[in-house]
């Protein structure tokens, strides 16, 4: 493998895992479709390959583009979903383990905890993670994990990473991040002393929601957790295909620019928003008057491509909002290059913690100006037709 340690961002996506094939010169990576892997005249595996579920050519150039590409990183393992990654992570606790979860954090991975904790044994408790005071306070007892998701799913808080996790290491805890609102080029928890991230790679890293995928990643304070992450991976056998692996791979090449381009477009339209009359509030870390704007500013080398807000008229206006926009696609996820837009509460369901005024965006790379033109225009319709 080529060393790209002292390459720039732009340079290492393009060439993370990917040198051309020693035997062919195929600039593109092989997809490496195979279930099953032939021994050699010895009886032998060939570069330990068995059996796709516990390796597979592909999945092993995805994991180690992946590390090579988010600096602080020793290893990456990738899974046929972000919550399949999430899930091994979480499973790497012991039985009556404490673990400290935000308030506001993606509701999949909440509804999972909610169901499953009983069954895993593990004390879960549910704090403000983007108030030290109250990390502070909650870590006054021993913990043995924390789980940061920063901007935070829906409602864009922002946690302080390294003071979080200067808290829980001298209380015991290892640090988790949810990076997926964050992938390589918005910010790397691993500057800032976190242990695990997790990525779902359907997002950004995929960047064309045609895939599914997660990552699980370690730096050095991770590793005995991910020792098991990794196990857990090869004998549940929650992996993706080779070809949702090489689709990454492929993805992962334009990650900056695509990155570069949704950041910049969605600080555009949130500062629109922010002028609207119709619009409460607009929630995004790059605006200065969000309450942790300085923190990002401090740990996030661009401030991501989402944002929610709320709007006038309460739900009936919220609902009205994508169906009245012409290039919001009004859909689940985010990340792709498309932009999306979704009235958040409902999908979650009840019991939601989430305002139900509010519209969850994902901002992607087309026109900025476009962009803000037809979601201002959206929500003055949408107020139009509710009569709000």
């Amino acid at each position: 493998m080529t060393d790209r340690a002292n390459d720039s961002f732009f340079t290492k996506v393009v060439h993370a895992g990917l040198d051309p094939d020693p035997l062919s010169g195929a600039v593109a990576p092989a997809i490496h479709p195979s279930a099953t892997f032939a021994r050699d005249e010895h009886g032998d595996l060939r570069d330990g390959y068995e059996y796709t579920r516990s390796d597979n050519p592909t999945r092993r150039r995805l994991e180690g583009a992946v590390t090579e590409l988010i600096p602080g990183a020793l290893d990456a393992a990738a899974f046929a979903s972000g919550s399949a990654a999430a899930a091994a992570v979480l499973r790497t606790l012991k039985p009556h383990s404490r673990l400290l979860v935000p308030r506001d954090m993606y509701h999949g991975l909440r509804r999972l905890l909610e169901v499953e904790a009983e069954h895993w044994s593990l004390n879960v408790e549910r704090i403000a993670m983007h108030d030290i005071a109250a990390v502070q306070e909650a870590l006054r007892t021993k913990a043995d994990m924390v789980w940061i998701e920063t901007p935070s799913n829906p409602n864009l808080h922002v946690t302080d990473i390294e003071a979080v996790t200067e808290l829980a290491h001298a209380a015991g805890a290892t640090v988790a991040v949810d990076a997926t609102w964050t992938p390589p080029g918005v910010a790397n928890p691993f500057d800032w002393g976190a242990d695990l991230a997790v990525h779902s790679s359907t997002k950004y890293f995929g960047g064309h929601s045609d895939l599914l995928g997660g990552l699980a990643v370690t730096a050095t304070g991770g590793q005995p957790q991910f020792e098991r992450v990794r196990f857990l991976q090869r004998l549940e056998g929650a992996v993706p295909s080779p070809f949702d692996a090489w689709l990454t791979l492929r993805g992962m090449r334009t990650l900056a620019l695509r990155v570069e381009r949704a950041c910049a477009n969605a600080l555009h339209v949130a500062q629109a928003l922010e002028a609207h009359d119709g619009v409460l509030a607009v929630h995004h870390p790059g605006l200065t008057s969000h309450p942790q704007h300085a923190v990002a500013a401090r740990q996030m080398e661009r401030f991501g491509a989402m944002l929610s807000f709320q709007v006038k008229g309460g739900p009936a206006v919220a609902r009205q909002v994508p169906l009245s926009s012409r290039l919001f696609t009004a859909a689940t996820s985010l990340g792709g290059v498309e932009s999306l837009i979704e009235h958040r509460a409902p999908v979650e369901g009840p019991g939601t913690d989430t305002p139900h005024d509010l519209l969850r965006v994902s901002v992607g790379v087309e026109d900025a100006r476009d962009l803000a033109n037809d979601l201002t225009a959206a929500v003055d319709d949408a107020l139009h037709r509710q009569g709000a």
